[in-house]
């Protein structure tokens, strides 16, 4: 787990807490310049971000970590404040914890944290899904072309390829798009 806060009674308090529930701390980080560095060096599970002495220092954080996308940020705040968060959102933050008096709680930050995760997981999947779909597509679209036929036409082919050579659709679809272009054109 990354740590990042620009306070370091901050930091260590939040190590101890992320300890004790069983999480490994493999970077702590106050440096906004650091903070992108490490995270993608690191790859660590979950991002943990306090807000500290200035909310522009903790949204920087957020967006640099966020940038590398290596992992799901959760805030660290200590009192409800939906401006902020909204903000910290739209920089890509996937939950926030209000610390304040539950820092003696781990069982709630666990309960994030493993929510966080799911989520990050699924977030994942729909991302490959829809890469997948792309690569399909653009395959059609190849197909369609080179062969004169319509959209039904090019992925019946791409699927009947699929299907006697043993392989995933999707992997059928990248071969046509890797190779398209080391094939001459189709003559007009």
């Amino acid at each position: 787990m990354l740590i990042a806060n620009e306070r370091r009674d901050r930091l260590a308090l939040v190590a101890q807490l992320v300890a004790a529930l069983g999480h490994e701390v493999i970077a702590r980080e106050i440096e906004v310049d650091e903070v992108g560095p490490v995270t993608a060096r690191e790859r660590p599970d979950v991002a943990l971000v306090g807000l500290g002495e200035s909310s522009q220092h903790a949204l920087v954080l957020i967006e640099k970590i966020v940038h590398e996308a290596y992992c799901p940020v959760i805030l660290l705040i200590h009192e409800s404040n939906p401006g902020f968060v909204r903000e910290a959102s739209r920089r890509g933050i996937f939950a926030y914890i209000t610390d304040g008096e539950a820092e003696d709680d781990p069982p709630e930050w666990q309960s994030s944290i493993d929510i966080v995760l799911r989520r990050f997981a699924e977030y994942h999947d729909l991302q490959g899904a829809f890469g997948r779909r792309a690569v399909i597509e653009r395959a059609k679209g190849i197909l369609m072309e080179r062969h004169s036929v319509g959209e039904d036409g090019a992925f019946d082919l791409l699927r009947s390829h699929a299907r006697s050579t043993n392989r995933k659709l999707v992997d059928v679809a990248t071969g046509v798009v890797d190779g398209h272009a080391l094939l001459p054109k189709q003559a007009g």
